[in-house]
Order: structure tokens, then sequence, then C-alpha cells
């Protein structure tokens, strides 16, 4: 079983990791589409995303404090999830739909990520010490 969390926790990190990477190799177009969707300092909040992704990504492989990568998730997708993908807004039914399933699987996540605070510390198989 702890295998199996372990393989777990490198395919969820590895996730925030690969999400978080285009945030500075794509910063110009990211910043560009978050302005066109009203966040303000656009540049510095693309790059304050992807630092959250990565603290997330990172600690939840190597099970290193994960608290600290579940506050850093709950910080990303709170502004995110409303602000880039506010379905309610948008009047292309297709887009709508577009924004609302990106609305709902960010909720999910942030759902999920809240649940890893509930694994007893330290987690199996990770850098922590009891």
């Amino acid at each position: 079983m702890n295998a199996i969390l372990l393989i777990g926790r490198i395919i969820v990190g590895l996730f925030y990791i690969m999400t978080g990477i285009p945030h500075f190799t794509k910063l110009s177009m990211m910043s560009q589409y978050a302005a066109s969707k009203g966040v303000p300092l656009a540049p510095a909040a693309v790059v304050l995303t992807g630092i959250l992704l990565l603290i997330a990504g990172i600690t939840i492989i190597l099970g290193f404090y994960p608290e600290i990568g579940v506050i850093a998730l709950v910080i990303f997708y709170l502004p995110v999830t409303f602000m880039m993908h506010n379905f309610w807004s948008v009047e292309n039914p297709m887009a709508r739909m577009a924004e609302q399933t990106n609305f709902m699987k960010n909720m999910a996540l942030m759902g999920s990520a809240l649940m890893y605070l509930f694994i007893r510390k330290p987690w199996p198989l990770s850098l922590m010490k009891e």
C-alpha cells in the first residue's frame, strides 16, 4: 500500500510540476491570456501561480511538509478558478461549457488536495521523519 501511495504522489506531483513549468517557459503568452481575463499585474500573477504549482508538486512527491503544498494549491486555485474560469459571464454556449468544465475540474482538484491533509504524517516513503 505504501508503494501505491508513492505512485499516486508521483503522478499528482508531476501533474502540478508539468502544469507549473509553462508559467515560466511561456510567460508572455500566459500573461497575455491572464490579462485578457482581467487579471491585474498578469506577468507577476503568472509567475506567482507557477511558483505555487511547483511548490505543491515538489512537496507532494517528496512528502516533505505536504501541508505547505496544500496551502499553495488552495492559494492557487481560489483566485485562478474564479478569475480565469468565470463561466457565468461567458455568452458563447460552447465557451461557457468549456469554462464551466475547467471551473469544476479546479474545484475537484482543490477538494482532493484538501483531503491530503488527512493522510497520517509522516507520509510513507517520504522525506519526513517521525
